[in-house]
C-alpha cells in the first residue's frame, strides 16, 4: 500500500505511485505558544549629535583663522582672532578709572576716620562726621563700578578670541581674514556638528502607536529594550546598533507622525547629518503568538488567512486565522489557534476540508524499499523515489527534526 509523499514546506505533492489508494500522508507541527517581537520598520533621517554655531560676541576684523576647513576641533581651541586694540585700550582705561576711585576712597576714609575721635570730644558737629562717612562709603561704590567695569572690558577683550564651544567637525568658514564681523549678525562664522554619537530621528505614525499601547495594555504585549538596526540608502545594513532615547509627546499636525530618537555610535563618521536611512527596532513582544510556516497558511480570494490542521478521526479541518506578518520563514499567527493544534504544513495540496488524512511529524524520513518489476515503465515514483515503493513517510524537505514542536521564543 502506497501513498503520496509528502513534498518539502513550500513545494507541491508529488504524484501518488502506482499500486492501492489510500488517506493522503500529510504532515504536521505541532502549535506552542511563542514570545515573538514585533518589529517595525520606519523612515528616518540622521541628526547630528550637538550643533554649534560659532558667532563672535564682539565686533571688528578678522585677523587670524587658525582651523582648516573640515577638520576635528576641540572644545577651547581658537578658531578666529578678532583685532583686539580697541578693546585693549578700553581695558586699560578702565583699569585706570579703578586706580583712580581707589586713591579717592582711600583718601575719603582716613578723613572719616580723623574726624570720629573729634566729633566725640565735639571738637567738630556730629553733621561734618555724618559726612565724610557718606563720602568714603560713596567712594567704595565707586571703586566697585570701576572693578565692575574693567571686568566687563577684559571679557570683552578675551572675546576678540574665538574659541570652539563644542569638540566635533567643523564645517567651511563663512567669513574670511579681513572681514568684518558684528555681534548681530545673521550668518555664523563656522558650524561644528558631534557625530559620534549621533542620532536617528524616525517617524511613526500615531495610529500605529496608539495600537501598540493598546497592545500593551491589554497583557498579550509586553515592552522591550529596543535595539535599532539601521538600513543605509544603498540597501547595506549599517553594522552597529543603536538604542531608542525618547518619544515626542505630540503629534505633527501636517504628517500625523510621532517622532522617536535613536542614538548611535558613529566612530567611522559613515552617518552624516541629514541622511535618509530605514529603522528597524522591536517595539514589544506578543507572548501569545503562534509560529506557522508559510508553506501551512493559505489566504482566499479575500486575503483571509486559513490553515488545515488535524481534527478528530484524523480528519482535515480548515481554519480562519490572523496573520499579519511574517518572521523568517514563519506567519506570525495572533488568534485562531490553540497551543496543542496539529497544523498540516507538507501535503497540503491534496488536503480536502473534511478528508481523512495520514498526519506524520513533518519532516519524517522516508522508508525505501527494494524496486517493482514495472520500474522499467515507470522509472520515478512519489518524490523521487523508486516506483513500487510501499514506504508511506515523507521526504525531508527542510530543517527540522520529526515531531518538532513549533513555538519558542521568536
Amino acid at each position: 500500500m502506497s501513498f503520496a509523499a509528502v513534498a518539502g514546506c513550500g513545494e507541491r505533492a508529488e504524484k501518488p505511485s502506482r499500486g492501492p489508494k489510500g488517506p493522503p500522508q500529510v504532515g504536521y507541527v505541532v502549535m506552542a505558544r511563542a514570545s515573538v517581537p514585533s518589529v517595525v520598520e520606519l523612515a528616518a533621517r540622521v541628526t547630528a549629535f550637538e550643533v554649534s554655531e560659532v558667532r563672535p560676541q564682539v565686533a571688528g576684523l578678522i585677523r587670524e583663522r587658525l582651523f582648516t576647513e573640515g577638520s576635528l576641533v576641540r572644545r577651547g581651541q581658537t578658531l578666529y582672532r578678532i583685532d583686539p586694540r580697541l578693546y585693549a585700550a578700553t581695558a586699560a582705561q578702565a583699569r585706570a578709572n579703578l586706580q583712580s576711585a581707589e586713591a579717592t576712597a582711600e583718601a575719603a576714609r582716613i578723613s572719616a576716620g580723623r574726624l570720629k575721635p573729634l566729633a566725640a570730644i565735639e571738637a567738630v558737629s556730629a553733621q561734618d562726621l555724618t559726612n565724610a562717612q557718606a563720602t568714603a562709603r560713596e567712594a567704595e561704590a565707586a571703586v566697585a563700578q570701576n572693578r565692575a567695569a574693567l571686568e566687563t572690558a577684559r571679557i570683552n577683550l578675551g572675546f576678540t578670541t574665538v574659541p570652539a564651544p563644542i569638540t566635533g567637525r567643523i564645517g567651511r568658514s563663512l567669513f574670511t581674514v579681513g572681514a568684518l564681523v558684528t555681534t548681530n549678525q545673521a550668518d555664523p562664522l563656522a558650524v561644528i556638528q558631534r557625530l559620534d554619537p549621533i542620532f536617528v530621528d524616525m517617524q511613526q505614525a500615531s495610529a500605529d502607536l496608539l495600537a501598540l499601547r493598546r497592545a500593551l495594555a491589554s497583557g498579550g504585549t509586553v515592552p522591550t529594550s529596543a535595539r535599532v538596526r539601521l538600513v543605509l540608502e544603498d540597501g547595506s545594513d549599517y553594522g552597529l546598533t543603536g538604542t531608542v532615547q525618547f518619544s515626542e509627546v505630540v503629534v505633527n499636525a501636517a504628517t500625523g507622525t510621532v517622532t522617536l530618537r535613536a542614538r548611535f555610535p558613529n566612530p567611522q563618521g559613515v552617518l552624516l547629518p541629514g541622511m535618509f536611512v530605514r529603522a528597524r527596532f522591536a517595539q514589544g513582544i506578543d507572548t501569545n503568538a503562534f509560529l506557522v510556516p508559510q508553506a501551512g497558511l493559505s489566504r482566499d480570494a479575500k486575503g483571509e488567512a486559513t490553515v488545515f490542521i488535524v481534527g478528530a478521526d484524523n480528519k482535515a479541518v480548515e481554519r480562519a486565522v490572523k496573520a499579519e506578518r511574517t518572521q523568517g520563514s514563519d506567519w506570525v499567527v495572533t488568534s485562531g489557534l490553540k497551543p496543542g493544534d496539529r497544523v498540516i504544513v507538507q501535503g497540503t495540496a491534496n488536503v480536502k476540508p473534511g478528508a481523512v488524512v495520514r498526519p506524520v511529524p513533518a519532516n519524517a524520513p522516508q522508508r525505501l524499499e527494494a524496486p517493482r518489476k514495472d520500474a522499467a515503465t515507470n522509472p520515478r515514483g512519489d518524490a523521487g523515489t523508486p516506483t513500487g515503493s510501499t514506504g508511506g513517510a515523507t521526504a525531508p524537505s527542510g530543517g527540522g527534526s520529526a515531531g518538532a514542536t513549533r513555538g519558542g521564543t521568536g
